[in-house]
């Protein structure tokens, strides 16, 4: 080990222990790529599949704990992607699946690629000054918007109903709430049966609901047309100020307890100003996911409680919480995940336009069945097959699609 003084300040530097420590956050970021490009694979389901395996895994468990987290991040910048070009979201990416999609099919798959890409990465450099005084503020006033909650969500609620553009579509747009809703009451808590113990009733239920849609209303279509070039339409103000909004949703959200960076995407919506349209949405949702990852970090060290599946892993795999490393992890992943997106992004758009997509669209349905077997068992393939019946209802009043976050907002507002 090489120490040094800086500035009054002792630097230590060991080459072999930092080459170990690089080697285990690769590990990790390489199968946060491989989940997150896994249509309909919850983040917290990987996480769990970690957890579970990180006993059997040689090392430190600091380092374990480090290339979990970094999975984490990975899966948060990667999950866009089967999201934008198949319309099979991470439940985290619901709110923008249609309107990403739908820049998919209008050629400008590139494009949204990008934005989601600069949503998360600004969401982490955002994160580094915002981190203290966000910390402080969200701790003193958490009693009181734990204590108000239920008439926030309940806000939240009406606010997707009544800002929908016609009547029909507001109709719609109840009826997706209200079904969704009851589905949610009726099956978040069902025990399950899965091959895996990390299962659980998400993955058939956001597999149903948003992906088995698109994916049936996909057979009788052309598939993924060519993609333009990626230039961006929106302004750099403009995607830095949905960026700030994104990441301060993703802040407040990463310490309330139950309230997951999907619900948190689903209110931020209606905070997008209707001229950014479908790219807006890209760029806020990408940001309430990756920034509820970081604050949800610094709320396990404020609170002592873990907010998301990955920290909730992370906490059983007894892995010590050390934060510096853990931040570090967290900012290398983000860096590789910047540059990953839009370049695999654009392979994995050009293969799924070379595929015949009746085809591609039935062996997509044939995995999210099969994964809602294997996370939910016997269970899991009955909500997977009322999810989609639910689920077919925005299109048919032209209502959005993030209604259905119905499933968790009715839960969480009636406690």
């Amino acid at each position: 080990m090489a120490v040094s003084t800086w500035l009054g300040v002792r630097i230590a530097v060991a080459p072999s222990a930092a080459a170990v420590a690089l080697a285990f956050v690769a590990g990790g970021a390489a199968l946060g790529v491989v989940s997150g490009l896994v249509p309909g694979l919850h983040a917290n389901n990987m996480a769990l599949l970690l957890a579970a395996g990180a006993s059997a895994v040689p090392g430190p468990p600091r380092l374990i704990g480090a290339a979990m987290l970094a999975a984490g991040t990975m899966h948060t910048f990667l999950d866009v992607i089967p999201a934008l070009s198949l319309g099979v979201p991470d439940p985290a990416m619901a709110a923008s699946a249609l309107p990403g999609h739908e820049l998919v099919l209008a050629g400008r798959g590139r494009e949204a690629l990008r934005l989601s890409a600069l949503g998360s990465g600004l969401a982490v450099a955002l994160a580094v000054p915002l981190a203290i005084p966000v910390t402080e503020a969200v701790t003193a006033l958490y009693p009181t918007i734990r204590a108000n909650l239920s008439a926030v969500l309940a806000a939240v609620a009406v606010g997707l109903v009544t800002t929908e553009g016609t009547y029909r579509a507001k109709v719609g747009a109840g009826l997706a709430l209200a079904a969704s809703g009851v589905l949610g009451l009726l099956t978040l808590d069902l025990p399950t049966s899965g091959l895996v113990s990390a299962g659980g009733t998400l993955a058939p239920l956001f597999a149903g609901l948003f992906g088995a849609p698109v994916l049936i209303e996909a057979l009788g279509g052309g598939g993924v047309p060519p993609q333009d070039d990626a230039t961006l339409s929106l302004s750099k103000p403009a995607v830095g100020g949905l960026s700030v909004a994104g990441t301060l949703s993703g802040a407040v959200v990463g310490f309330l307890p139950g309230v997951s960076s999907a619900v948190a995407a689903t209110g931020a919506l209606l905070a997008v100003p209707y001229r950014f349209g479908a790219r807006g949405f890209v760029v806020i949702t990408s940001g309430v996911n990756t920034a509820n990852t970081i604050f949800a970090l610094l709320a396990l060290r404020a609170l002592g409680s873990p907010r998301t599946g990955v920290l909730v892993a992370l906490d059983a795999s007894g892995a010590p919480l050390a934060f510096p490393l853990l931040l570090a992890s967290v900012a290398l992943a983000a860096a590789l995940g910047f540059v990953l997106v839009p370049t695999v992004g654009d392979r994995y758009l050009s293969l799924v336009g070379t595929l015949d997509y009746r085809v591609l669209s039935i062996a997509v349905l044939a995995l999210l069945l099969c994964l809602s077997f294997v996370f939910a068992g016997v269970v899991g393939i009955g909500i997977f097959a009322v999810a989609t019946v639910v689920g077919l209802v925005p299109p048919r009043f032209g209502s959005r699609r993030a209604t259905l976050m119905g499933v968790l907002l009715v839960p969480l507002a009636v406690g």
